[in-house]
């Protein structure tokens, strides 16, 4: 993610992201752009954090007539075709229930009548751990119309764990959800963002109708409702330009993504997707990873995108983006995020 932003400022000013005032609002969008934050005002932890000014900034652009920030609910609706939203639908996520949540970031979201939605692992909460909300404070949240979701029990390597301890993770925390605010969650987001088919496959089965990954670009069904992306922000990511980006992105939609397990078995992947049809005009598709490495982007045929890496990822996560310019001066936006075991 990071480094293609380096390389789309390095070729286009800052104003080529502005967002053209005469557009028309289309009223029929089956996207959303989700934004994703941690903590809020604590720079011990830059990584997960957001600045003070730097979250001011970005509610203070999202109060603007243009966006239509929405629940989570509006928003799967929309991703199903159920009931479209407006273009420039924006989603709020948090992750991990920190207390600068509750204590910060809360009373300006209620202010101006924000909706978020909080994902939780439950053993913090639990184990009053410093630095986290409490019980009392997420069913305060919960009564006043924030949407809850599941991080699971211990926020784990989900991929690490067999098939009975993916089911014991989402079980355990689910009884108690259950226990302190009544129901257990409809929506997941996973861990570190981290999954593989047989976490997915879980979540799936153990009743959540959509999850949450933390690979960037504009949630969309074409790589369905467990897989969905978000927009990390923290300090050094987090600044007006790329929020800009961000809000203002536009879906990629494809099909026939390989590999589809995103823990891979082959380092580096041979990553290749198939772009919609319905995608007008269809402009250049540029894609670039992450730990300096460099990609070849091949278009086969008019739709068939495939990617060639130079070298291997590094232990860990890696990830691959691929933008298109889209229209007005705004970016259709398809990331992916890779995980590298120690055995490949």
């Amino acid at each position: 993610m990071y480094y293609i932003l380096f390389i789309l400022f390095s070729i286009f000013p800052s104003t080529l992201f502005a967002v053209n005032q005469t557009t028309k609002e289309i009223a029929n969008a089956n996207y959303v752009s989700v934004i994703m934050y941690h903590r809020f005002g604590d720079s011990r932890y830059p990584s997960t954090n957001i600045t003070k000014e730097q979250f001011k900034n970005h509610v203070n652009e999202l109060l603007k007539p243009k966006y239509n920030v929405i629940n989570i609910k509006k928003a799967l609706d929309a991703i199903n075709n159920i009931k479209l939203v407006k273009d420039r639908s924006v989603v709020i996520t948090i992750d991990d229930a920190y207390s600068s949540v509750f204590e910060y970031a809360w009373p300006i979201l209620k202010k101006y009548n924000i909706p978020f939605t909080l994902f939780v692992s439950t053993d913090v909460i639990d184990n009053k751990t410093p630095g986290y909300m409490s019980w009392e404070e997420i069913r305060t949240l919960r009564d006043n119309g924030v949407t809850i979701g599941s991080q699971t029990k211990s926020h784990p390597h989900m991929y690490k764990l067999n098939k009975d301890k993916i089911i014991k993770e989402i079980i355990m925390s689910n009884k108690r959800f259950i226990a302190e605010i009544g129901s257990k969650p409809k929506i997941f987001a996973y861990p570190y963002g981290e999954y593989n088919l047989e976490v997915l496959k879980q979540v799936k089965l153990n009743g959540f109708i959509a999850a949450f990954g933390q690979h960037s670009g504009v949630a969309h069904k074409s790589l369905g409702l467990y897989e969905l992306p978000r927009f990390a922000m923290n300090e050094k990511y987090g600044g007006m330009d790329r929020f800009l980006l961000a809000v203002n992105a536009l879906p990629l939609p494809i099909s026939d993504l390989s590999p589809k397990d995103p823990l891979i078995k082959k380092n580096p992947p041979n990553y290749g997707f198939t772009l919609s049809k319905s995608i007008k005009p269809k402009n250049i598709v540029r894609c670039f990873a992450n730990n300096s490495l460099k990609s070849e982007t091949k278009r086969l045929g008019k739709h068939r995108i495939e990617i060639r890496l130079n070298g291997p990822f590094k232990k860990g996560r890696g990830r691959i983006n691929c933008t298109m310019a889209g229209s007005d001066n705004r970016w259709r936006w398809l990331g992916r995020q890779f995980i590298i075991d120690s055995t490949n």
